[in-house]
């Protein structure tokens, strides 16, 4: 998210989660947007999403901007996020970018340090394909912790995702298929995918 007054309009809709991108090689890199100013619903929370980021800087900024969350979408170790979570007191939502080859394994040393996993569709670039990957692929997923689903996310596919049957996939992580542009949410889309939620 990248313009005020779209987040304005979003800010209305029954949302859980806005996610302000901190990743200056992102298209919806927030840049000077001051996201305190804003004034989004407490019931909102702020996500920042960061890459690879030394503590000091998501410190800063989580203060800066008055995050909820932290999104941590580069490589970053169990103990660096323990670190996150340890200096800026916030929840950590931790992502991985799943393919046929991806080893839920991977995550036994996460299980204990961050709040949330997020899945989403792996890409050499962190994310922001607009591709989907294998949702059967979570079948493989053998720990308790929470997630976000992503990745490749359309209006097509919510009725899809509302049957998959996991009281552990807690949210659904919408972008670049509900985008007019990078950072720019189609409010009418979002509108229709929401009613769609609650109908079912």
């Amino acid at each position: 998210m990248t313009d005020p007054e779209n987040i304005k309009h979003l800010a209305n809709l029954p949302i859980n989660y806005i996610g302000f991108i901190f990743y200056d090689k992102s298209k919806r890199y927030v840049k000077d947007l001051n996201i305190a100013e804003l004034n989004i619903p407490s019931h909102i929370k702020k996500v920042g999403v960061f890459v690879n980021s030394p503590l000091t800087e998501i410190d800063k900024l989580a203060k800066k901007h008055q995050l909820d969350a932290l999104q941590i979408h580069g490589t970053e170790s169990a103990a660096y996020c323990k670190g996150v979570k340890e200096r800026t007191g916030l929840p950590v939502i931790k992502a991985f970018g799943v393919d046929g080859a991806f080893n839920f394994k991977f995550l036994d040393p996460y299980h204990q340090t961050v709040d949330y996993f997020l899945f989403d569709t792996k890409t050499p670039q962190y994310g922001g394909s607009g591709e989907r990957f294998d949702w059967s692929l979570l079948q493989g997923y053998h720990l308790d912790t929470p997630y976000f689903l992503s990745g490749g996310i359309d209006p097509n596919s919510i009725k899809t995702i509302l049957d998959i049957d996991d009281d552990r996939l807690k949210v659904i992580d919408i972008n670049s298929r509900f985008e007019v542009k990078p950072g720019l949410k189609n409010i009418t889309e979002i509108q229709h995918a929401l009613k769609t939620i609650g109908n079912e």
